[in-house]
């Protein structure tokens, strides 16, 4: 019998790739790069079951070429990149990788506040082109952190993760959220409206989906509303930050800086926050462990397994 035909948009990790050939006959050799649209196309209508990323966009219109497709397994939480009413109408299951991230992005999280906070890329950076002139003690003044406000938008699995390790730091952590949701033992965690946490954060980390509420959820009112001596960090989803107010705020010094792993028109990074000195800038590094990409791609396997094999996708989300 002929093995299912898989197409995956991207490389992913070799214990991903060696666990494929035994159950699925991959349909076209997976790039260390966005496929072009042609591609798209293309493969996906040659396809049973489809691993793409949150950079392959899976609209309506290829998708009525996909007369073989049974499942998208999508290499991420988020699958604001699938149409998914257009998959669901075609009988397609949609799932995503949750959970298995939370560790990674929160851990991802806490490393890009240190560092914003503490000077910590520049300090490297003046290191190595050997233009340190030794310790004097004004140099690179930071923030404290320990004992400092945290703010998270956003209280899913990623926000409370962050939350947990604020206590750590001795953190007092207040939220907005749609839903409360519990702190652990001998821990606080308040509720309270966006603008109060906006208000009284001295970081503030963001944590939501990308939709059409959560779209320029942060703009010019919103980091008006923030301390001239407050921090962001965003490693959600780009589109969550109006990216011309938020450079225009630092400009201002409306805020004191901002931590990104993701950009409102990835990969452009706009030229503004590349020349800022108060930013903290990666590329979308948020799950990029090892044992979590693997995990990622292993769980994209049980799901489409679970879907050609007639039985319900663990991890279905249409």
């Amino acid at each position: 019998m002929d093995r299912p035909a898989l197409y995956i948009t991207r490389q992913l990790p070799q214990p991903v790739l060696d666990a494929i050939p035994r159950y699925y006959q991959v349909s076209a050799t997976p790039a260390d790069r966005p496929p072009t649209l042609e591609e798209l196309h293309q493969d996906v209508a040659q396809a049973d079951a489809v691993i793409c990323t949150l950079t392959d966009r899976i609209d309506a219109s290829l998708l009525s070429h996909a007369t073989r497709l049974k499942i998208i397994a999508n290499y991420a939480v988020g699958y604001n990149n699938i149409d998914v009413p257009a998959a669901t109408q075609r009988g397609i299951t949609v799932t995503n990788t949750p959970d298995v991230l939370t560790n990674a992005t929160a851990d991802l999280t806490w490393a890009v506040l240190l560092a914003l906070a503490r000077h910590i890329v520049k300090g490297d950076t003046w290191i190595r082109t050997g233009d340190w002139p030794g310790w004097t003690p004004t140099q690179l003044l930071g923030a404290d952190v320990s004992g400092k406000t945290l703010g998270i938008v956003g209280m899913g699995r990623i926000g409370q993760a962050v939350a947990q390790r604020a206590s750590g730091f001795r953190m007092p952590v207040i939220y907005a959220g749609r839903h409360r949701v519990p702190a652990p033992s001998g821990v606080i965690w308040e509720w309270q409206p966006l603008d109060a946490v906006l208000a009284k954060s001295d970081f503030l980390s963001l944590h939501v989906p990308l939709t059409d509420t959560t779209r320029h959820l942060i703009g010019r009112r919103e980091l008006t509303l923030m301390k001239p001596t407050a921090y962001l960090i965003n490693t959600s989803r780009g589109p969550v930050i109006d990216e011309v107010a938020l450079v225009s705020a630092l400009e201002a010094q409306t805020i004191a800086g901002a931590g990104l792993d993701v950009y409102e028109h990835e990969p452009m990074v706009s030229a503004g926050l590349r020349a800022l000195p108060n930013v903290v800038l990666l590329p979308h590094l948020g799950s990029a462990t090892l044992e979590t990409r693997v995990r990622m791609g292993l769980i994209c396997l049980d799901n489409i397994a679970a879907v050609l094999g007639g039985r319900q996708a663990p991890n279905r989300v249409n």
